[in-house]
């Protein structure tokens, strides 16, 4: 029989493994899938290219929408699992992560007022990852911090080099070629359907009304929001700061 004292050193093994199964999982997406793949193309590679254009765009998405794809995953591990005979709560607890780590991945990119206290809280003691750690991911040129579970895995993953080196051998093993991703600065325009997943524009202000203030950049756990300069928002750039803050990026 399972007792606490063997759950509570093998949970965060667990937890840690769903981090980089779907980290990987997010990285193939990131560099290999392309528009010009059939279902793949229109289904993950678009959501794909629109996320690290428009990277708000995912916080309108229902948690199905951002999930499916995980779901399926996870349901056929759990149907591995029990034809190996090896349906534990172990199995049980690392499909459970992974399928919601789209999820999780779209706590990062929301505000503090939309998390909540509880998912804020748990992004305050480093349990879930936080915005800040994220931000890296829409750093240009756009090719680390892959997994979104966690804060733990991607320094140590960033550090030994493992996307590149596991670029080169998915590249040698299949000919497949990194895809252009053209949201990174120099390798644009995007595609023509992007305008789908542009941010919706306030109504024009009538003659006289007040006007609203300057964008304000969404909270990041224990740091103050940072104002954007009214023509970069307008203009759907970046902001000086992107490097700390991902949602800095025109909304």
């Amino acid at each position: 029989m399972t007792t606490s004292l063997q759950i509570l050193p093998q949970a965060p093994g667990v937890f840690l493994a769903a981090d980089l199964v779907t980290g990987i999982v997010h990285w193939l997406e990131d560099v290999f899938a392309d528009e010009s793949m059939p279902f793949i193309g229109r289904h993950v590679a678009r959501t794909n290219i629109g996320h690290h254009h428009f990277p708000r765009h995912f916080t309108r998405l229902t948690w199905w929408q951002s999930s499916w794809l995980l779901c399926g995953l996870a349901a056929v591990f759990l149907l591995a699992a029990w034809c190996c005979g090896f349906l534990t709560w172990q199995a049980w607890l690392f499909a459970l992560l992974s399928a919601n780590a789209n999820e999780i991945h779209k706590w990062a990119h929301r505000t503090r007022a939309e998390n909540g206290p509880a998912i804020t809280f748990f992004q305050n003691i480093r349990l879930l990852q936080t915005p800040r750690h994220h931000a890296r991911h829409h750093t240009d040129p756009k090719d680390c911090h892959y997994c979104t579970i966690s804060n733990v895995l991607n320094p140590l993953l960033d550090r030994i080099n493992f996307w590149s080196g596991l670029e080169r051998l998915v590249t040698r093993a299949t000919g497949l070629r990194r895809r252009r991703d053209t949201s990174v600065a120099g390798q644009g325009p995007g595609p023509a359907w992007l305008a789908d997943y542009r941010p919706r524009r306030a109504a024009p202000v009538a003659a006289g009304a007040c006007r609203p203030p300057n964008p304000v950049a969404p909270e990041i756990p224990g740091r103050a929001a940072t104002t954007i300069s009214q023509p970069n928002a307008r203009r759907g750039r970046a902001c000086p700061r992107q490097s700390r803050c991902p949602e800095a990026v025109s909304q």
